[in-house]
């Protein structure tokens, strides 16, 4: 596979400019390694994004990618300093669909300049030329995802994952999570973009089964969508970042009569990150407000408290812990929710993009129907994103 070789610039918000130098295959021959120079015209430091939204087209519709960095850079230098620039490697997987030597990128939206890159396989060394046309060993999909223009604006939010910890009438608890940015180009929030870049929605539900009986029913499910104005980081020092998030959320069970469980709440949470070599600490309190009616669980204040915390450390490539705490010191009604994750490809030779993931829970309410119960959980299963 050969890629063309280009630079090119395109503002993302003046007077920072991005500007692709080139492209190169790895071994891997789906993946593609972009180089990125950033440049900073502004007064204050630009942090280079861990994520780049772009669009890849055979001709026919675009389809989203993201690019991930690769880590190549030393730590602490994601940061461009005013007047300055920095040099960022991405890591771009091709799908699986797209083949032959009219492939086009385009890394800041369908209006953008396209570059033309070669996805044709290389011969065989040795290889003598036919007369007959080959066919490509990768086919264009006939399905088009025409229509789905914003796409890239859809991204995960909080963790997915499906674990297990027999014994309970909760034995596997799920979670499903997404976010979605209503305005502008995804992940272009905060350093000079538009401020309604920064309103998005959320949804997040969280499953418990019963796998004991033999009708496996599920035990609950905790309906969470959510609405919020995400600030990003701030770089205030070499190690030091500060960011956050405030908004609306409600949360329901979806059942009827005594088993009804609903509550609707403001919030704001700051959040602190701290770059520590190769790991990365993050902590933020949370604060909320009831809002609403509570007939469906009057007292629930008495046990999930007004006050959280939030605490996360872990490295990129390896062991990530988080934990999210409710406070509620007046009445020792608080709770600990915990996940521990670590790559699975780092444990055994394999393919899967999955991680080893760890829950444990301890205190009040793990889910709204047993809001007024005190329960330990420890679970083990699988994670796609932690």
């Amino acid at each position: 596979m050969v890629a063309a070789a280009f630079s090119a610039s395109a503002s993302v918000g003046a007077p920072v400019q991005m500007l692709v130098g080139a492209i190169t295959p790895l071994e891997d021959p789906h993946s593609l390694e972009v180089e990125i120079v950033t440049v900073n015209g502004g007064g204050t430091d630009f942090i280079m994004p861990d994520r780049l939204s772009a669009l890849l087209s055979d001709g026919v519709a675009p389809r989203p990618v993201v690019l991930e960095r690769t880590g190549k850079e030393a730590a602490g230098t994601n940061a461009v300093q005013p007047g300055g620039f920095g040099r960022s490697t991405y890591r771009l997987e091709v799908p699986d669909q797209l083949a032959g030597p009219a492939i086009t990128l385009s890394f800041f939206g369908e209006s953008a300049p396209r570059y033309a890159i070669d996805l044709t396989p290389p011969a065989t060394v040795g290889s003598s030329p036919s007369l007959t046309p080959q066919p490509q060993p990768r086919f264009v999909s006939t399905k088009p995802e025409g229509g789905n223009a914003f796409l890239a604006n859809l991204s995960a939010y909080a963790p997915i994952y499906a674990v297990y910890g027999p014994g309970t009438n909760s034995d596997a608890r799920l979670q499903i999570s997404f976010k979605y940015q209503f305005f502008g180009t995804p992940g272009a929030v905060g350093r000079g973009q538009p401020w309604e870049n920064g309103i998005h929605f959320a949804y997040t539900q969280r499953m418990f089964w019963n796998l004991g009986p033999e009708s496996s029913p599920f035990r609950s499910v905790d309906f969470m969508p959510e609405l919020f104005y995400l600030v990003p980081e701030a770089r205030v020092s070499d190690r030091l970042s500060l960011g956050g998030q405030f908004g609306f959320r409600h949360e329901s069970n979806g059942r009827a009569g005594i088993d009804s469980r609903s509550l609707n709440m403001l919030y704001v949470q700051p959040v602190a990150t701290v770059q520590l070599g190769d790991y990365t600490l993050t902590a933020g309190p949370r604060l909320w407000i009831y809002t609403g009616s509570l007939k469906d669980n009057p007292d629930v204040k008495r046990y999930r408290g007004n006050t959280g915390l939030m605490f996360e450390i872990g490295a990129d490539e390896g062991f990530r812990l988080t934990t999210t705490s409710r406070l509620n010191p007046g009445r020792g009604n608080g709770a600990i929710d915990a996940e521990l994750s670590y790559p699975l490809d780092k444990i055994i030779d394999t393919k899967l993009n999955l991680y080893v993931f760890g829950q444990a829970f301890a205190g009040y309410g793990e889910n709204l129907l047993d809001y007024n119960r005190s329960t330990r959980r420890l679970r083990i299963g699988i994670g796609i994103v932690r």
